[in-house]
């Protein structure tokens, strides 16, 4: 079993190499699923949720409303440490029972946003980050999720700079082009990834 971490900052792309990967055959792990999944109504996470920051962040019918906890946790670094450390054990267990049941001879991607912010690059046979400029991140936010450039600068500030991620990476994707300049890269990666031995970074 090969045991890829993959990560990116937000507007990279990630979740298109993501699916790529897994049409190519790799088992992949969503780390954004699984925290989401972790925190559904009727889970004691989400009861841990509601015991820490109180019922308002629940949704008339019970679920987590997600809105609202950002509003707590986002620029609350305290908050956020307190929530990351209800959901990100959860989260690993979750993600452990997943790849068990994989193949011996698997790829097996675990799609982690925060990889290297959590300190995980080390525990992955290989390193994969989806790279693009800073000002390509900016441009894909405010054009596709709405965000101004403010916002768009303070998500990407608030993750691992773009340096700090490269320096993380075995192999590095570049998704600054189009789908299929990412299509030809990721099937040198594959190849790579196949041979099970990334020799490049580029």
């Amino acid at each position: 079993m090969l045991r890829v971490g993959l990560t990116g900052g937000i507007g990279a792309g990630k979740s298109a190499v993501s699916s790529r990967l897994a049409e190519r055959g790799a088992v992949v792990i969503d780390s954004d699923v699984l925290a989401r999944e972790v925190v559904a109504r009727g889970t004691d996470g989400l009861d841990e949720v509601v015991a820490a920051f109180g019922s308002g962040v629940l949704t008339a019918d019970g679920e987590l409303d997600r809105p609202a906890l950002g509003k707590i946790v986002f620029g609350d670094e305290t908050a956020r440490r307190k929530l990351e450390a209800i959901i990100h054990p959860r989260v690993r267990a979750r993600a452990a029972e997943i790849e068990h049941q994989a193949s011996e001879d698997a790829i097996v991607v675990h799609d982690i946003p925060l990889l290297v912010e959590t300190g995980q690059a080390g525990k992955f046979d290989v390193v994969l980050v989806v790279d693009v400029p800073v000002e390509v991140q900016v441009e894909r936010l405010t054009s596709q999720r709405g965000m101004t450039d403010a916002e768009a600068n303070q998500r990407i500030a608030s993750q691992a700079s773009r340096e700090d991620r490269l320096a993380a990476a075995d192999v590095v994707v570049d998704n600054s082009g189009s789908l299929a300049e990412l299509d030809r890269r990721l099937d040198q990666v594959w190849e790579q990834l196949t041979g099970h031995g990334p020799d490049t970074k580029r």
